[in-house]
């Protein structure tokens, strides 16, 4: 499966963007199964931090993953509203929990970087490289990497 992801990210010029705590973020587009307006989740007791909850998705129980725990970064705050991105992972669902959700980008595959010296270490461990874009950096998610990194 981690081939397949791979090959993903080789062939895909397309990212749907993604924003946390206002870094900006890449999905490969081949992987993302759905986006959703906030939903309510459902704690799961003795979850690890970063399992928000479950979710139901047309009958369908989806894992709900708090993108900001997994990167270390700060809770959201008090009433700000957050979106759904739904992607596969070993043939189950995940809903990422993010903070609002951005364009499609067609993006040169020249342009793609390796991950810089000067990433945050718990970024890089989720990144498959970088993209410098006008006036901000695109992290490209390796969202594999983010689900495996968490107990689920």
């Amino acid at each position: 499966m981690a081939d397949e992801d791979e090959d993903i990210h080789i062939r895909s010029d397309d990212f749907l963007t993604i924003n946390v705590a206002n870094q900006m973020f890449g999905i490969p587009v081949l992987q993302v199964q759905d986006v959703l307006r906030e939903q309510p989740v459902t704690k799961i007791p003795l979850a690890s931090p970063e399992v928000a909850g479950s979710l139901n998705l047309r009958g369908r129980i989806v894992t709900a993953i708090d993108v900001r725990r997994c990167l270390s970064m700060p809770d959201r705050d008090e009433g700000q509203n957050s979106m759904s991105v739904v992607v596969e992972h070993n043939e189950e669902l995940f809903s990422l929990i993010i903070d609002n959700v951005g364009e499609v980008l067609s993006l040169q595959k020249t342009d793609f970087e390796k991950n810089p010296g000067t990433l945050d270490p718990a970024w890089k461990d989720i990144s498959t490289g970088i993209f410098q874009l006008e006036k901000n950096l695109l992290i490209i998610m390796d969202v594999s990497k983010l689900l495996e990194s968490i107990k689920v």
